[in-house]
């Protein structure tokens, strides 16, 4: 089992890319905006089995990984510290659109919300670098579990963020976006906190030598 400090840390991580608008948010509230916030919560399922299925791909390949090719973690620390980097400006830069501007589209089934919300997922490329290059920076190959159940336990929470944050998010989505439309000023004021704060770890990631 990963260390509780370990397991706060990587909580915090996780709390960090979900509040950062990715493709998976900007599905989930453009849904709850545009047909409700049960559409949203349906669509939110298929992007959770989409955290489920990288979680068991990422836990079996990393385990491999670390265990064979021995340079393997500085070049996924090295990647993960540059996505973040990436992510960091993509909220700092001007002109950014927030996703919780209103969004004109149809009507859907909830299978098809599912499915779409499933497919969002898999092809959002900040969940393959969460899992890649992020959750093996909290690993430890000599450390008490095995790096499998690791990853799993590791996985399992930030899907557990995930999810309840982007299920208040699907709940509010409404709300928020007609806050935010009204006082312009708390969009820059996210950004830039969201900026710092991936940035700062993108910084420690890259700082950080094998532990």
């Amino acid at each position: 089992m990963p260390a509780t400090s370990d397991l706060l840390a990587f909580a915090l991580v996780s709390l960090a890319m979900v509040i950062t608008p990715g493709p998976n948010m900007i599905y989930v509230i453009s849904r709850s905006i545009c047909q409700g916030p049960m559409a949203g919560l349906i669509s939110l399922g298929g992007v959770a089995l989409g955290f489920v299925f990288y979680m068991l791909c990422a836990a079996l390949g990393i385990t491999a990984l670390l265990m064979t090719v021995p340079f393997a973690y500085d070049a996924l620390r090295i990647g993960g510290a540059l996505y973040l980097l990436y992510l960091a400006w993509q909220a700092l830069k001007p002109g950014g659109r927030s996703p919780f501007a209103v969004r004109d589209l149809p009507q859907d089934s909830p299978r098809k919300l599912f499915t779409m919300g499933f497919l969002t997922n898999l092809l959002n490329p900040k969940v393959a670098v969460m899992y890649l290059s992020l959750l093996p920076q909290f690993l430890h190959p000599d450390g008490e579990g095995s790096v499998l159940m690791q990853s799993i336990v590791l996985g399992s929470t930030q899907i557990l963020v995930s999810v309840s944050v982007n299920g208040m998010i699907a709940l509010t989505a409404g709300s928020i976006a007609g806050f935010l439309a009204a006082h312009p000023t708390w969009q820059m004021v996210q950004r830039w906190l969201m900026g710092t704060v991936l940035a700062a770890l993108a910084v420690r990631m890259a700082v950080e030598g094998r532990r």
